[in-house]
């Protein structure tokens, strides 16, 4: 009887210790925005930060990155006509950070007097690549 107990309040103390230091498993997913610049053009063209689910980040690398990146080339390519256009893409998995990231960013293209022009979430949203990509 005194096993039981002892054993009973050590499973006791055990559970409760280790409720306390169990983390809340942070949800996956990535923010992201897109820049499609040309040399040739005064127009820049940029989409509005946007949440892919299920991405991870590798080592503090956003996996398949250039796959993003021609998802947005070929938006500006067939919606704009334009097909000398590089894009860029900006990630994080803080959101916060990446609207002061996309608003440095769009502050120098301003600084350099060229037209910022938006590409509606209606219209483009970033897909995640598929593993056979």
């Amino acid at each position: 009887m005194r096993l039981f107990r002892y054993t009973l309040v050590a499973l006791v103390v055990l559970l409760s210790c280790s409720a306390f230091t169990m983390k809340e498993k942070k949800a996956e997913g990535v923010y992201l925005f897109g820049v499609a610049a040309s040399f040739n053009d005064s127009v820049v063209y940029f989409t509005p930060i946007q949440r892919v689910d299920s991405v991870k980040l590798e080592k503090g690398f956003l996996p398949k990155r250039a796959q993003y990146a021609y998802q947005l080339k070929n938006q500006v390519e067939y919606s704009k006509n334009k097909t000398d256009y590089t894009c860029m893409i900006y990630f994080s998995e803080n959101k916060a950070k990446l609207e002061k990231e996309a608003a440095k960013v769009k502050g120098k293209y301003v600084k350099s007097k060229l037209h910022l022009e938006e590409i509606p979430a209606e219209v483009f949203v970033f897909q995640r690549p598929t593993d056979e990509e």
